[in-house]
């Protein structure tokens, strides 16, 4: 069965719950930060009290002044006043700041560390998973999705602890100044919370279906950026602008809902605000002007300063209005991300491993570490000794049976035998199995019915990684990284020696052409390889394989893109590297197939023809038709 995409269906509160084990390592600097948020708010609390308690101050010595008719300040409690006013502004930007630098520590820490864990999980992927998923798509999740997530946890998410703690500091003191005041504000703050519950969810789905559809958006876009040369060499220009161009549309469309659906809460949070702050002002004069607050100095500073409030209490609202489009799309950004992060690992029940060996003039078998180039499988037996078996490169196909999709079967009852050192071809048409043959021969995916076997052991039993130590592979479609020539050669064995990387390049004839280079086998190349040709990037993949010295090599058809004359001098390097080794070939060209020991023939997924070149030439079957030009391979 193909990987399906996992349909993430978290709630926000199991979100940041998957947040905050990602915040375990930052735990001190996260109370530091709470502590310093704390500070924060408790000093703008004491700032408006402070203001209450000055503007007291001025208003009855205003007050005796007109009384008294003369008109003198008394600045010595005044002076006081504003010192310790000023104090409490220096607290509050030092914790500020000191809030804001560790924020920037959790929030980039944090996002390396879901990088490496989401890089090294995808690692442990099966390959059906990048089958089933597109490449720009998975890219996005690194870029995009992460940017968001940065930007929910470094600026959106503490700007919301701080409204919060703000908006609850701002209550108290309401009701510590004056409760009559609080009651319209109190019922105001009910109202902007239930607007902000009601469009919550409908504003994340939206954020979610903005993000899938940047995935889909770039996916496109890298794809056609690596194929621009045949969009170009066919004149598509036209036809891939429209279809970028339609999914260009429903990105922006998605992004339209999404921002509109949160913009509008801006406004609604803004005009309820103001609302707020008028009612209090006109009610708050009315009570002034009847002497239902005591003095005019007293019941003005209290009113001013509980506008102060008001205006603290609904701006932390606006402000995480303002900011909610950011927390959302953070989180549709988390889902995505953790939707990677939970689908399952490539299971590798595998016990047996491929071990190093010496054997002795008795036959005794020795494990050693690298101290010969004879291997062997190595199987614990439960009274806890070891039984070895010789790698010998002996593949054989039981009555396998393999679908990708359910009751779509691509293999049907596969019997075949490659025994060692022999050289086995597969013909077919596109979709016969050819490849999917090899991709269980690496158990890429595993198969529910039937058994293959290696050297006579189930490769159920062998571990992964030690199976796919003793293949080594040629594909048709050559991938080399970025780095030196010799650098991609050791990657068939990254500790090889200098000589073992001549000798590698000299099997695969490659070792003219590299030495003609500025540099030789330190010539940087780029990913796509564009400075070298097709056939000279094809014999550094040999190379690699080469420098592998694996029992099993698999030739996928890897010589169809290569001109006749380069194919030649590729052929004779193929040749030399699957001497002595069991090889499995797969080609378009059936005149590099003639010496294979077995040709075997697959439609529809199944074996029609098995045999020699001569065999199957006397048969005048299906191989015939197509070696002969009756029929063609499509």
């Amino acid at each position: 069965m193909r990987n399906k995409k996992t349909n993430s269906k978290r709630t926000p509160v199991q979100t940041f719950s998957r947040l905050f084990k990602d915040f375990k390592p930052f735990r001190v600097q996260i109370i530091i930060i709470l502590i310093a948020n704390i500070v924060f708010v408790a000093t703008t609390i004491l700032t408006a009290l402070q203001m209450r308690k000055i503007l007291e101050n001025i208003f009855e010595q205003a007050n005796i002044n007109a009384i008294t008719g003369i008109y003198a300040m008394d600045y010595t409690q005044l002076t006081t006043l504003l010192w310790v006013l000023i104090a409490f502004f220096v607290i509050s930007i030092l914790s500020r700041f000191t809030m804001m630098r560790l924020l920037l520590n959790v929030s980039v820490g944090t996002m390396k560390n879901i990088r490496v864990k989401m890089y090294n999980h995808m690692l442990t992927l099966p390959v059906k998973y990048f089958d089933a998923n597109k490449t720009g798509d998975i890219m996005s999740r690194y870029t995009n999705d992460i940017a968001t997530l940065r930007n929910m946890i470094g600026v959106a998410f503490p700007e919301l602890v701080t409204s919060v703690l703000n908006v609850a500091s701002a209550v108290v003191t309401m009701l510590i100044i004056s409760p009559i005041f609080s009651i319209s504000s109190i019922l105001m703050l009910i109202v902007m919370l239930g607007v902000v519950v009601y469009l919550s969810p409908k504003v994340r789905k939206y954020f979610r279906a903005q993000q899938a559809e940047l995935g889909q958006t770039n996916a496109f876009a890298e794809e056609y950026i690596k194929g621009q040369k045949v969009v170009r060499v066919f004149n598509h220009e036209d036809k891939v602008s429209q279809q970028f161009s339609e999914i260009n549309e429903r990105y922006s469309m998605a992004s339209f809902k999404a921002e509109t659906m949160s913009v509008s809460l801006y406004p609604l949070i803004g005009n309820l605000s103001n609302l707020t702050y008028t009612l209090i002002a006109v009610f708050g004069a009315l009570l002034i002007n009847k002497g239902y607050l005591g003095s005019f100095a007293a019941a003005t500073a209290t009113l001013l300063t509980f506008l102060q409030l008001s205006s603290q209490l609904s701006r932390p609202l606006v402000n995480a209005s303002n900011q909610f489009n950011v927390v959302l799309n953070g989180l549709a950004g988390a889902d995505r991300i953790y939707s990677v992060m939970d689908e399952i690992p490539e299971v590798d029940e595998g016990q047996i491993r491929l071990v190093n060996i010496t054997i002795d003039e008795n036959g005794k078998i020795t494990p050693c570490e690298k101290c010969t180039q004879k291997w062997a499988w190595q199987k614990q037996l439960d009274n806890g000794e070891f039984e070895y078996t010789l790698l010998r490169g002996d593949v054989r196909f039981h009555n396998v049976r393999f679908c990708y999709e359910e009751n779509q079967p691509v293999l049907n009852m596969i019997d075949l035998y490659a025994r060692p050192e022999q050289k086995i071809a597969f013909v077919g048409s596109t979709g016969a199995g050819k490849t999917t043959i090899i991709n269980l021969i690496n158990r890429f995916y595993d198969i529910p019915f039937g058994s293959i076997k290696y050297d006579g052991i189930d490769i159920k039993d062998i571990k992964k990684s030690d199976l796919r130590r003793s293949i080594a592979m040629v594909l048709q479609d050559t991938y080399l990284f970025e780095g030196t020539i010799k650098d991609n050669i050791k990657y068939g064995k990254l500790d090889a020696t200098d000589e073992e990387v001549y000798e590698a390049a000299k099997l695969a004839n490659a070792d003219d052409f590299i030495k003609d280079l500025p540099e030789g086998y330190d010539t940087m190349i780029s990913a796509t390889s564009d400075n070298l040709s097709q056939g000279q990037r094809q014999m550094i993949s040999i190379a690699r394989a080469a420098i592998a010295d694996a029992p099993v090599v698999i030739l996928d058809e890897a010589t169809s893109s290569i001109d006749t004359r380069t194919e030649k001098l590729i052929q004779a390097s193929m040749d030399k590297l699957m001497h002595g080794r069991t090889t499995f070939a797969i080609a378009h060209r059936l005149s590099t197939i003639k010496n294979a020991n077995a040709i075997i023939v697959l439609e529809n997924g199944e074996i029609i023809e098995r045999g020699n070149h001569e065999d199957l030439m006397k048969k005048q079957g299906r191989y015939y038709r197509l070696y002969t030009g009756k029929e063609e391979l499509r």
